[in-house]
């Protein structure tokens, strides 16, 4: 049997990054981000359901990841 070819995964574009900051990272827009809304429990030390957990994992990710980037093209490192 045949396997799967192996690939060298691609870099994601910096606007694919910023294209899910802006989607995922600030959804629901109305009455306020999740990522904002979780940060605020996080700093007053209430994260600990669950749930808030996930979401703030699942809409800081983006922006995460654009601070990562952002770290590396400082660095001088070769960023796409």
């Amino acid at each position: 049997m045949k396997g799967l070819p192996h690939a060298t995964p691609r870099p994601i574009a910096v606007f694919t990054v910023l294209l899910l900051c802006l989607t995922v990272g600030l959804a629901p827009f109305a009455p306020e981000p999740h990522v904002w809304e979780k940060l605020k429990i996080l700093v007053a030390g209430q994260l600990s359901a669950p749930m808030d957990i996930f979401d703030l994992a699942l809409h800081g990710a983006p922006w995460a990841l654009l601070a990562l980037k952002g770290l590396r093209a400082l660095s001088g490192a070769k960023t796409p």
